[in-house]
């Protein structure tokens, strides 16, 4: 069984129920078709006030439908969006208006736990989705930083040496975080970062978390700005969170490679075998990512976002049916401790 297929079966287990606000979308209505016939999730279909020729078909797909414009639910869901963003100057109308849309209405329905997670982005924009789950349901308690993750699933890896016995004598996956939302973190940031890279590592690939910060400086190898900023970032997760084996900073190889970890950071509990890989900045993280999935042949999973009190995931928008069913599945899990 690959990573997705361990993926899909956990989540199934589990028994999560998912919305998708974009029912009018053909990728979505085919990939809730799938994870219902699956049984990976229990979906949950909105439909879109905008597109009344996609009703029908909505509705002949056998899961749960909700309406946005009649839904009672509606009134609450307005009041409280408009309790939240009033002193940012939200008003009734707007909360009105906005909560009668397919994408908010989901996400409120997310924050009062009606369901478990929310699954958008093939139609709308990163920063709609991001907007909506900032706005209803917040980020996680002590995390204040939306961020993402890529799960980078490598091939098995032949070493020429006879000698060294190479970690990856199997497929592996790989945490990369963050790659896709946060730009030039602060020491605080990479810290949130970090914390809700493990935590979501822990749910959706069922290991233990081993981060590692990386840098062009390896224990003391070299300083900068950079430099200081991951290894504040470093002691604030063994402050926060002492429970993670968390080491840095670490350059790329000392991260990944036994015999050179041996060498430049002897006695580390993470040098030679992390799991997490925290990258310094957007730049460094966005960069490395392409550069595996492209030269290194590796499968580029997400990005999936973390760090919200309960997960609202953004699909890439040129999703196709099946990356949307591996995205549910993983907001599923993810869900597991809300």
């Amino acid at each position: 069984m690959n990573f997705l297929e361990d993926v899909q079966a956990r989540a199934a287990a589990g028994v999560r129920r998912i919305v998708f606000p974009e029912s009018a979308d053909d990728r979505t209505r085919a990939a809730v078709v799938e994870l219902a016939r699956r049984r990976i999730v229990e979906p949950v279909l909105i439909l879109d006030p905008g597109s009344p020729e996609s009703h029908d078909a909505v509705r002949a797909i056998a899961v749960e439908v909700r309406d946005p414009r009649t839904d009672v639910f509606s009134v609450e869901a307005a009041e409280r969006l408009y309790n939240a963003r009033r002193a940012k100057g939200l008003t009734k109308e707007a909360a009105h208006d906005l909560v009668h849309t397919p994408l908010y209405f989901a996400d409120a329905l997310v924050a009062d736990g009606q369901v478990d997670g929310c699954v958008a982005g093939a139609v709308h924009t990163t920063g709609d989705v991001m907007r909506a789950a900032l706005w209803l349901v917040g980020t996680a308690p002590g995390n204040r930083t939306v961020s993402s993750s890529f799960y980078m699933v490598a091939a098995p890896f032949r070493s020429d040496k006879r000698d060294r016995r190479d970690r990856r004598d199997k497929p592996e996956v790989l945490t990369f975080t963050d790659c896709a939302v946060v730009r030039y973190p602060t020491a605080t940031q990479l810290a949130d970062i970090a914390i809700a890279a493990a935590e979501d590592r822990r749910r959706i690939v069922g290991d233990e978390p081993l981060v590692a910060f990386l840098s062009f400086s390896t224990h003391g190898s070299a300083d900068g700005d950079s430099v200081e900023r991951v290894r504040q970032a470093v002691a604030e997760v063994r402050s926060r969170a002492p429970h993670l084996a968390v080491d840095g900073e670490l350059q790329g190889d000392a991260a990944l490679a036994s015999d050179v970890a041996a060498r430049k950071a002897p006695g580390s509990s993470v040098a030679g075998r992390a799991n997490v890989l925290v990258f310094p900045t957007l730049d460094a993280g966005n960069i490395a990512y392409k550069l595996v999935q492209h030269v290194g042949g590796a499968r580029a999973i997400g990005p999936i976002d973390q760090g919200l009190r309960r997960p609202c995931s953004d699909l890439s928008r040129g999703a196709v049916d099946e990356d949307i069913i591996n995205v549910a599945a993983i907001t599923a899990l993810q869900s597991g401790n809300a």
